[in-house]
């Protein structure tokens, strides 16, 4: 441990001109062993700073290196653990805890004595030392005022006195005089010790010599202590009366602090009342108008509002702990309950007289709407009742029953009223819309033969209530009939009559729903908090669902939000809207099913509005719904035509022409794109489009197969032309495939009836060529057709003496007039079949010369008539005709 000890002071405290005084090997509680040394040291320069140093040795070498250094006066306790047992832990407590466990107990009782020594000599015991032994601090005690506290080192340390210069140049001098010193000690320091007796001689004489003086000072000394007694004993006066103006200090301190106390709690005594009075203090205008305020005048009003918010501010105060016990309190609250009674009670009796009473002048005023398409407007009873909106929030945050019962007298009385409005403003519109139909009843057929039915229903208008006449007759229509009809200006002008009827009943449903809904919303605050906790449920908003439940009852058709309840409360206020629009909507669809396609576009606008608007509210909702009634009725219309397509019968005496559901769709196209103009359900009549001309494709096939008086061709040629004619006019976007597919079955089917037509003019000619070509096919070469017995050249020239011009003339004028039977008037198709058998004609003409010229070669043989003779027949016989 000495040699560590030097190695330490020479490496790392002599740099830095300390000295070390004590050393201990340690390690820290609790951890891994990782020794290091604590060294107490001292500088040595003044004033002296005194340390404990943490030294541990390096990682990387056999050095030491200064790791932690604490100043002792940092040091608060000294903690030896146990000061009868040996045991080598002891804690350091400087700003935090250090516990350390020393390698012997000697090594940890040598540096606590160190330690010790340190406080005692420079910092005046402020260290403080717990269970160190007694003996070991007992022997750590100084012997005598020259003994050294921190030992050897130290008192030397503290003797050593640096030579002045004078003491140097004595010495010197002294050296010079005895020049023996050097070599012989002993005679110098024997000659020193002879001069030092000399002078000690000399002082003591002159001590004796100034005895006197001596006495004097003895005396000055006495007189000295004399004073000082007289001061002690003064001090001693001062301190008793000092100790007397303690005690009255104290005294006086103690009642500040009683005063400070009283104050403090006088302060908090007067915000506790402060707080009570302002906040729990309702004024005596607040409570007499609580009491018997007029609820029937606008200052009334006001002043209740005013009233009840004041109170219901008091009543949901946040009290603080211990001020429900105080006896003003429970009286005060007593006070607002009873006021919160009463004037909810007053408020619910006044708003059901209201509502009583508003019911019953709005039903004086139904007679004046009759005569007209429009419905009673209702924003005076909303403008009147919505001076109540703030009570009524009043009402649902205090007294909810009373509010759900109110919600429920305004729901019961506003649906009695609105299903007399309603029923007596639809039975005007289906008035309107018979009186359409029963001036349809008394024209000739028009567009759509009984009251413009198009699907082949069979019912009429006599059928219908609004009519009540049983000897008008009753007609069925269907778009067979529409292609021997024309569109007559009596069915166009019933069609925009029953459009505008149907427009004006939306127009005026529109913002009756909305007005309603939004007087709900703001009357009843059922706009302010979107959603409800889940245990608030059974608490909600009274909302009347579609019949009058129990009260009991009433709570299940509360919705989880207020969004909700508004439509719930709709849907009871309005619950005859949605029938009688489908009512409506049925009459209409009797009266002519088109209408389906003009309330279609109607009803998709408003309900297109109505999104817009509120997407959830109950109009959009509610026109939704009987969307889908017009989307099935329109979706029956094109089924029924479909059917009548199926369900066609053609004669079998008279040629068939243009047949009747071809020429209805076209007038059906051409209606639908009027009114699907800028329409929002576009794609609903495209996909109708679709399945419609699909059908007519089928059924003109299926008509064509089943003729008997017409060609097959011509049935096919002549409505494919039709269709393909209508589909280019119209441009419907959709149906452009079908246009072109029209075009190629005309084109189709015109080639074919030319063909087979012309075979029959020519006939044995035609047979002959076509068995020479059969010979060619079979493999008989051409030069040699001739050699065959039944296509000799004689054969030939007998087949064509048959046909000299004069006969084909004559057999063209025969195939003309058959041609001009098969066709009718209507498509003017005849000189378009004409001009192509000429070209047919005369490219088989060709034909039969190339067929003379390749297997009768040289033969000379040629037709009795030239293609320009051919000419002048084609010609001469459609000029004639």
């Amino acid at each position: 441990m000495t040699a560590i000890k030097h190695a330490l002071q020479r490496d790392i405290f002599t740099p830095n001109d300390e000295r070390l005084l004590s050393i201990v090997n340690v390690c820290k509680a609790g951890k891994k062993k990782k020794n290091c040394f604590l060294c107490a040291t001292v500088t040595t320069e003044r004033p002296v700073q005194v340390r404990v140093v943490k030294v541990k040795k390096s990682d990387k070498g056999d050095f030491y290196k200064r790791q932690m250094a604490w100043e002792l006066r940092d040091l608060a306790e000294v903690d030896a653990k146990d000061a009868s047992k040996e045991n080598p832990e002891f804690d350091l407590h400087f700003e935090k805890v250090y516990r350390w466990v020393a390698s012997s107990t000697a090594e940890k009782n040598s540096f606590i004595s160190c330690i010790w020594k340190l406080n005692q000599r420079y910092l005046r015991k402020k260290v403080e030392f717990v269970n160190v032994s007694s003996q070991l601090l007992e022997e750590s005690v100084p012997s005598g005022e020259s003994q050294s506290v921190a030992g050897g080192d130290e008192d030397a340390l503290d003797d050593y006195q640096e030579l002045n210069a004078r003491e140097e140049q004595d010495i010197e001098g002294m050296m010079e005089v005895c020049e023996y010193a050097i070599s012989n000690a002993e005679a110098f320091a024997e000659k020193l010790s002879k001069e030092l007796q000399v002078l000690d001689g000399a002082n003591i004489h002159s001590i004796m010599a100034s005895e006197k003086q001596v006495n004097i000072l003895m005396q000055l000394l006495d007189e000295a202590l004399s004073e000082v007694d007289t001061i002690e004993g003064k001090m001693s006066s001062y301190e008793e009366m000092l100790q007397s103006v303690k005690e009255q200090m104290d005294q006086i301190s103690q009642s500040n602090r009683l005063i400070q106390i009283s104050n403090t709690n006088n302060g908090k005594l007067l915000d506790e009342i402060q707080f009570l009075v302002n906040y729990m203090d309702l004024s005596k205008g607040h409570i007499r108008a609580l009491q018997e305020g007029d609820l029937s005048s606008s200052k009334g009003i006001e002043a209740c509002i005013n009233a009840s918010e004041a109170l219901l501010q008091c009543m949901n105060v946040a009290l603080r702990p211990g001020h429900e016990k105080l006896m003003s309190v429970k009286q005060q609250q007593h006070l607002f309950t009873e006021l919160r009674d009463t004037f909810s009670r007053r408020l619910t009796n006044h708003l059901n007289n209201v509502f009583v009473h508003q019911g019953h002048d709005q039903s004086s005023v139904l007679s004046q709407h009759m005569a007209e398409l429009t419905l009673p407007k209702h924003s005076p009873l909303h403008r009147d009742l919505l001076h109540y909106a703030k009570l009524m929030e009043w009402l649902k945050n205090t007294q909810r029953e009373k509010y759900e019962g109110l919600s429920r007298t305004y729901v019961d009385y506003m649906t009695r009223l609105y299903e007399r409005e309603i029923k007596d403003f639809f039975e005007v519109a289906k008035i309107k819309m018979a009186g359409t139909a029963k001036e349809g009843k008394g024209n000739k057929f028009g567009l759509h033969g009984s009251s413009g039915k198009l699907t082949g229903s069979t019912s009429s208008l006599n059928k219908l209530a609004v009519q009540g006449s049983s000897s008008r007759r009753s007609q069925s229509s269907s778009l067979l009939d529409m292609g021997n009809m024309s569109a007559s200006d009596l069915d166009v002008a019933d069609r925009t009559k029953f459009d505008k009827i149907f427009e004006q009943v939306l127009s005026e449903l529109e913002p009756l729903c909305l007005a309603e809904q939004d007087f709900i919303s703001k009357f009843f605050k059922l706009q302010q908090h979107p959603t409800l906790a889940q245990g608030e449920v059974e608490e909600s908003d009274g909302v009347v669902p579609s019949r009058q439940p129990t009260p009991g009852e009433y709570r299940h058709f509360i919705s989880s939000t207020e969004k909700d309840m508004v439509r719930l409360m709709m849907n009871k206020v309005f619950q005859s809207i949605e029938t009688e629009l489908n009512s409506l909507i049925t009459l209409g669809d009797k009266i002519d099913t088109f209408h389906s396609l003009y309330m279609l576009v109607k009803m998709s606008h408003h309900v297109w509005t109505a999104e817009n608007v509120d997407p959830t509210s109950y109009l959009s909702t509610t026109l939704g719904n009987v969307l889908v009634t017009v989307k099935r009725n329109f979706d029956k219309c094109i089924s029924g035509q479909i059917r009548q397509m199926e369900e066609v019968k053609i004669s079998k005496k008279s040629k068939v022409g243009i047949l009747p559901f071809v020429a209805g769709f076209e007038e059906f196209a051409e209606l639908a794109e009027t009114i699907f103009r800028n329409a929002e359900r576009r794609g609903d009549l495209d996909k109708a489009y679709v399945k419609l001309i699909r059908a007519v494709f089928m059924n003109v096939e299926k008509v064509a197969n089943e003729s008997q008086k017409t060609p097959r061709d011509v049935v096919m040629m002549e409505n494919f032309h039709h269709i393909f004619s209508t589909l280019s006019h119209l441009k419907i976007s959709c149906l452009e495939t079908e246009r072109r597919e029209a075009k190629h079955k005309y084109t189709d089917h015109l080639q074919s009836y030319v063909i087979n037509s012309l075979g029959q003019p020519l006939e044995k000619l035609n047979h002959f060529f076509e068995g020479v070509e059969a010979r060619v096919a079979q493999g008989v070469r051409e030069d040699e057709v001739s050699y065959q017995l039944a296509f000799n050249k004689q054969e030939l020239r007998k087949v064509i003496k048959e046909y000299p011009g004069k006969e084909v003339k004559k057999g063209l004028d025969n195939l003309y007039k058959k041609v001009d039977k098969h066709l009718c008037e209507e498509e003017s198709l005849l000189q378009v079949v004409w001009h192509s058998m000429q070209d047919e004609f005369i490219r088989q003409y060709k034909h039969f010369e190339g067929l003379i010229g390749r297997c009768y070669p040289g033969s000379g043989i040629t037709m009795e008539f030239t293609i320009g003779d051919m000419l002048e027949y084609f010609s001469s016989i459609a000029q004639s005709h």
